[in-house]
């Protein structure tokens, strides 16, 4: 089942750490990102974190407990605090509502902050590994990305294709990494362009 194989190596992106710039989390309801971000920041990988996310579009609104008047953003700001990140190196950006607005607003707090990134550690879900490092690579062409994702609704690399459910996911995934390619073709062309 080679196949199985070539999907897990597409979908599940994994890098080891190396010093950056800063700590993107791209939004979700999943708080172990947050922990996963704030160890690596302890761990002195990157001065800065910056989690993105006002909520989810199809939703309407934040689905996490608690937080529905509020945002992602404000849900993973608190984890990170909770977990040891000094306010002063949390970021904040609270209007994305799907995985290429985290990317994009991401893009424009660290053009705001006069932040020059070239290199960057990208904390996402194992299986939104990819279609994330998509989206932040359109954004941040210059940058060297860094995947440390955090296995998240029990659906790693090792299991995926062994549930139906969690087949169904990581499949959905997949397709998205195609049906979204020609915004993220565009996008690119567009940057291209910009540069001539």
């Amino acid at each position: 089942m080679g196949f199985v194989q070539d999907i897990t190596d597409f979908i599940f992106v994994e890098h080891e750490p190396e010093q950056a710039d800063i700590i993107f989390i791209p939004g979700g309801d999943q708080g172990a990102l947050a922990v996963t971000a704030a160890r690596l920041y302890k761990a002195g990988y990157a001065p800065y974190v910056l989690p993105s996310g006002r909520f989810s579009k199809p939703v309407g609104h934040c689905r996490i407990p608690g937080y529905e008047e509020r945002t992602e953003w404000d849900f993973l700001h608190e984890l990170l605090v909770r977990e040891g990140v000094p306010d002063s190196a949390i970021l904040e950006e609270k209007k994305a509502t799907y995985t290429y607005e985290n990317a994009i607003y991401s893009r424009k707090v660290t053009d705001s902050q006069g932040l020059s990134i070239k290199k960057a550690i990208l904390c996402p879900q194992a299986c939104h590994a990819r279609r994330a490092l998509l989206y932040y690579k359109v954004c941040f062409p210059e940058t060297e990305f860094l995947v440390c994702p955090t296995v998240t609704r029990e659906i790693s690399r090792e299991n995926w294709f062994l549930e139906e459910q969690k087949i169904d996911i990581v499949l959905g995934e997949l397709e998205k990494c195609g049906s979204q390619f020609h915004e993220i073709l565009k996008e690119f062309r567009k940057q291209e362009e910009g540069k001539r």
